[in-house]
């Protein structure tokens, strides 16, 4: 949800962890039909998400100094994956992308655009909620900015 709100989050209510707030603000706007994402399932049990929505749903992404519009191409964006961390190096993330690019063509989504990590070595896996350059790379996404040295915007035409 931090993506899809601008300004500072109203303390959660009493009794209520900001998690929970959290939880249900996302489960709201699924029940007002809002897209908010891909789950990855292996069998019948859920193994990963990946947030991805029309760039407009992701109101911080305005005032991202990494993650600004690059112009104004119509795009939806991929702005995190969420793999538990006793599956993380199993191509979980690898598989929602593919997922969320399958999605993407189905529903003739014309742009892709994400904001990977871009580091020379391995970094600790949480902070890479975003997903490794690498990643996107193999998919066909080109690179079409680089805010900061290590935050590339990466696009995919579909």
């Amino acid at each position: 949800m931090f993506y899809r709100t601008t300004g500072a989050p109203p303390p959660p209510t009493r009794g209520r962890t900001p998690s929970q707030r959290n939880r249900a603000a996302l489960h709201a706007a699924v029940r007002r039909g809002e897209f908010v994402g891909l789950l990855g399932y292996r069998g019948r049990t859920p193994v990963g998400w990946v947030s991805v929505g029309p760039r407009t749903s992701y109101l911080k992404l305005a005032r991202s100094p990494v993650m600004k519009p690059v112009d104004d191409t119509p795009v939806w964006s991929l702005v995190c994956f969420v793999v538990p961390g006793p599956l993380r190096g199993q191509g979980i993330a690898t598989a929602l992308l593919e997922g969320a690019i399958r999605f993407a063509r189905r529903k003739r989504i014309g742009m892709l655009e994400a904001y990977p990590i871009d580091k020379p070595s391995r970094s600790h896996d949480e902070f890479f909620w975003f997903g490794a350059k690498t990643m996107f790379d193999r998919a066909g996404f080109v690179e079409v900015a680089r805010p900061k040295p290590t935050r590339p915007v990466v696009r995919l035409a579909l």
